[in-house]
């Protein structure tokens, strides 16, 4: 990428984001949102009875008169709200609007959230709340219908209705809607939303509304910065709130038309044909930065730069222009004060309507393409409309929380529903992607991350906010978003160990999470009986408690482990620790993302990979983690770069690196290490020889030479049988025209592969079918480790001689000799450039491990195989092998599953690292007991309208 285009200096002093908080559909907090963002989940329903009912108002003809043609959209579920904590009486909730109130949770949240223990004793003088509502809420159509009483006394007279029997059933009428009462006037009204939070949290700054439409937000968000940028305020709440989803919102967007014909709301999408409605509520805490650095706040994002504009005259009122779009993007980036060639993620306002879609990418085009870079495709593009429909006056909050949450976790979250993007656009020739699965966000030292995002309203409302990620000295705690967790327990017995599973009771929000920290800060690993267990989420969490306390109570004295990641055990495991890594062929595309989209020390080391200058192409983390493709042969070519001996071998280097800090930073550590092929490059770093990025370059350097080697005619074979078997025929082949072939890996007892000529090992395949033995031709290039590639050996040590390298400070084992790599740095490198062309005797490297004392065999980077090769190896020996990682296997289960028998095998291992950047939380089974709580969703409470048993309910006319 090139640099970016000059821009001048920040217009105005940065903000910092020290407070979040969120619901949504599907979550009633700002972890559980992030959670369904990165997992992806398809949040859209049909309509619920709460809100209208389908039988009564929808038609699939567009044109039907009072129906709309839509039946889906995203919804809140029911939030416990306590009217008393609120100050809010119970008797007037009927009659408030139940935005206000669901906003009063998740104001005090976001200033809990931003302020910790001082919320209660805080200056709330110069404290601010202005967000971006709509005018009028839900409850104002409820309170307009009942004064409708004229008309229905009109049209019952001209029915011939008498009157006594109009009057009653106009009285029956207006009893299905709320009454008249002293609240019921600011109880509608959008303004106070921003009111009663201010009112009941006895804030003295500012409190307003504003209302752009869809871009309602943004325009509050742009009136908070003006606070504190003119020294108004020194907090200011802001953000959207809107649970507007009544038959009354479908039925003006119908009738624009803007919603889907099919159901489904597909941002860039071939299939985009309109979007769905959903409703939610998003606030962020704001201060300057320099004051929340000064007080020690939590910082979760940087917004360096807003943005705003009008489109000017269009063809009609609501008709977005792409140059309007692009002129709130220009003035965002000049508030900045940088590029947008080094924004890296935009969350786009992606309504999914043909011509919204079409009007926003021409004007991110117009501003991405003259930026002055002319690289095709660096910036991922997406909307979380596609998971939660369009929530409105809360849409640009929901896209603000998404971009903020991935700065702060370094995740490019996903768009979902996208199978092929909208050809009209030609993504491929722009500078943007649709980024479709969740991937690490990595990113080189020239800059923090960046991101942007854009809001748009009815009327020619144009918003764009620059973000930047916090590279300070006190980030905001993380969100958990684990698809799995870890629970380790310890007992002095396992009766008491038992008794301690059959006690636990599992109650509570997101108790899996809290329990499985709890008990990883309480493991001290030196008790006799000890458990780990894997589980996704509370249910299963019951479910293996109670059948962990079965199986130790039957056999308390035998240890097991399961495939599903339980282990127990009531003995150690003695004897050293050895680190193996693995070489090439362990590789696979996204191989260590979840690590390194959940902990920090993980994603580290690709960044610092990032900052690697290869000469040419992309960086090493575009090829682990490519940007997502739609077809078939692009996800082959996709896989077929990463399996390039140029790339395999950096790439499966910056996996080890990552679990290797992981391992360090837990306190696990090793007294001897091995690699296998490649992996003894990885090996001599964890042993202090090399330096993290003199490692990955040589990586880099190895596998360029290997594939100047593979130019060779060479093949490989894998052949089953023992080095007794194939000695005898390997034998034949010494003065054969065609060439020897010899043994490359002796990998285990009856695993063995051979390199040659490939006539030679044409021939040699032969010899063996003859004899009786299998035999399986390796999709390699060329014949390594044989004298085919010694080519490289020559080279491969004039870079090592220009490398930094130091003596082992751990003992390193060689696959070429099967013993201890030499302690000078001289012998080093000799060793290390012949490993090339030397088989590796896997078999006896192991073997000597062994005899040097070592029993506990881990295996650092992608896959298992050399896991399953140590089993081979020593059978029923005393020992232990574990594998880090599963290659194909997604998630954290199998880096769970490794640590969890760890433990269990009596390593002394602190857990505390895993939690740094996580927030303590009480016991959720102990959380004190509201004395009242009330269920309130984006519909409002008590008498709802329309009513929920609607016309279809009722009987038939006479």
């Amino acid at each position: 990428m090139s640099n970016s285009a000059p821009f001048a200096a920040p217009a105005a002093p940065p903000i910092a984001i020290v407070g979040v908080s969120a619901i949504f559909p599907g979550s009633s907090n700002a972890n559980g949102f992030w959670h369904d963002i990165v997992a992806g989940r398809d949040l859209v329903t049909d309509v619920p009875p709460s809100h209208w009912l389908i039988e009564d108002y929808y038609d699939a003809d567009p044109k039907a008169p009072d129906k709309t043609y839509s039946r889906r959209g995203a919804f809140l579920s029911d939030v416990p709200f306590e009217p008393l904590r609120f100050g809010v009486p119970p008797s007037i909730v009927p009659a408030t609007d139940t935005s206000q109130l669901l906003a009063l949770i998740v104001a005090r949240r976001v200033l809990e959230d931003a302020l910790g223990s001082q919320f209660e004793s805080m200056d709330r003088e110069r404290v601010s709340v202005i967000l971006g509502v709509t005018s009028g809420q839900e409850l104002l159509a409820s309170m307009v219908s009942r004064l409708q009483r004229p008309i229905w006394i009109k049209s019952l007279r001209e029915a011939g209705i008498a009157e006594s029997k109009a009057v009653e059933v106009c009285d029956r009428i207006a009893g299905e809607y709320v009454p008249w009462q002293e609240s019921t006037f600011p109880g509608l009204l959008g303004n106070v939303v921003a009111g009663r939070i201010a009112n009941r949290m006895d804030l003295g700054g500012t409190n307003c509304v504003t209302d752009a439409a869809c871009a309602s937000a943004f325009s509050a968000t742009a009136m908070a910065i003006n606070e504190l940028y003119l020294g108004h305020s020194d907090l200011v709440i802001t953000g959207g709130v809107d649970t507007l989803n009544d038959i009354f919102m479908y039925m003006c967007f119908s009738k624009t038309p803007a919603l889907s014909a099919t159901g489904d709301c597909r941002p860039f999408s071939e299939q985009a044909d309109g979007t769905l409605l959903g409703e939610g509520l998003s606030m962020v805490a704001l201060k300057r930065l320099a004051d929340a650095e000064r007080d020690g706040d939590k910082v979760y994002a940087v917004l360096r730069g807003l943005g705003a504009a009008s489109d000017g005259r269009a063809k009609s009122v609501y008709a977005p222009r792409a140059e309007g779009q692009a002129r709130a993007l220009r003035r965002a980036y000049q508030a900045a004060g940088y590029g947008p060639d080094t924004v890296e993620l935009v969350e786009a306002h992606g309504t999914a309507t043909k011509a919204g879609d079409a009007a926003e990418f021409g004007g991110l085009r117009l501003v991405f393409e003259n930026s002055g870079c002319s690289d095709k495709q660096w910036c991922a593009l997406g909307s979380v409309k596609s998971q939660i429909g369009h929530t409105k006056a809360a849409s640009g909050a929901a896209g603000l929380f998404k971009a903020v949450m991935a700065l702060q976790h370094g995740v490019l979250p996903p768009t979902i529903k996208v199978q092929r993007p909208n050809p009209a656009l030609a993504i491929e020739e722009s500078p943007f992607y649709l980024n479709t699965e969740a991937r690490p966000w990595v990113r080189s030292s020239d800059h923090p991350r960046r991101a942007s995002v854009s809001s748009f309203g009815f009327g020619g409302s144009n918003f764009h906010i620059a973000l930047e990620e916090y590279v300070g000295k006190t980030p905001a705690y993380q969100q958990r978003i684990t698809h799995d967790e870890l629970v380790v327990m310890e007992a002095d017995s396992a009766a008491e160990l038992v008794a301690k599973l059959k006690a636990i009771e599992v109650k509570g929000e997101r108790f899996l999470q809290w329990f499985a920290r709890a008990q990883q800060q309480a493991w001290t690993g030196a008790k006799a009986a000890r458990l780990a267990l894997c589980a996704s989420d509370d249910e299963e969490l019951a479910a293996a408690l109670l059948a962990a306390a079965e199986r130790i109570a039957a056999q308390p004295d035998k240890a097991f482990s399961t495939p599903r990641g339980m282990t127990y055990g009531c003995s150690r495991q003695d004897g050293k620790t050895a680190f193996l890594f693995p070489g090439q062929g362990s590789q696979y595309l996204g191989m260590g993302g979840a690590l390194a989209m959940t902990y920090r020390q993980a994603l580290a080391a690709w960044d610092e990979a990032a900052d690697l200058d290869w000469g040419t192409g992309p960086r090493l983390d575009q090829v682990v983690f490519p940007k997502p493709v739609f077809d078939d042969d692009a996800r082959a070519h996709q896989a077929a770069t990463l399996v390039r001996t140029e790339w395999a071998q950096p790439a499966i280097g910056a996996m080890s690196l990552s679990q290797l800090r992981l391992l360090r930073a837990l306190g696990i550590n090793a007294d001897a290490v091995a690699g296998h092929s490649y992996g003894e490059v990885t090996a001599l770093h964890a042993a202090g020889a090399i330096d993290a990025a003199t490692m990955l370059r040589l990586a880099r350097k190895r596998g360029e030479l290997m594939a100047q080697a593979a130019r060779a005619a060479g093949a490989m074979l894998a052949v089953t049988a023992t080095i007794e078997e194939l000695a005898p025929l390997l034998a034949q082949t010494k003065g054969n025209t065609a060439g020897e072939v010899v043994v490359a890996n002796h990998n285990a007892p009856k695993q063995i592969v051979v390199s040659g000529g490939k006539k030679a090992i044409d021939d040699f395949e032969l010899l063996l079918t003859r004899a009786g033995l299998r035999a399986k031709r390796l999709p390699v290039a060329t014949a390594f480790h044989s004298k085919i590639v010694a080519p490289a050996c020559a080279p491969f040590e004039r870079a090592l001689i220009d490398a930094t390298i130091k003596a082992p400070t751990t003992t390193v084992y060689a696959n070429s000799s099967a013993a201890p790599y030499p302690k000078d740095a001289a012998g080093v490198r000799a060793l290390l450039a012949g490993q090339i062309a030397r088989p590796v005797r896997f078999v006896e490297q192991i073997e000597a491990m062994v005899a040097a004392g070592v029993r506990t065999f881990i295996e650092v980077g992608p896959g298992s195989v050399l896991t399953g090769l140590v089993g081979r190896i020593l059978k029923d020996r005393p020992h232990l092998a574990v594998a880090l990682d599963r290659k194909g296997k997604r998630g954290l289960r199998a880096w769970h599953a490794a640590l969890g028998k760890l433990a269990v095998a009596g390593m002394a291992i602190d857990f505390a690292p895993l939690w740094a950047r996580y927030q303590p939380r009480m016991d959720p089974s102990k959380q004190p007991q509201p004395k009242m709580t009330l269920s309130i969703n984006g519909s409002n409470y008590g008498k709802p309208y329309p009513p929920p048993e609607g016309a279809a309910a009722l009987p038939p006319p006479n």
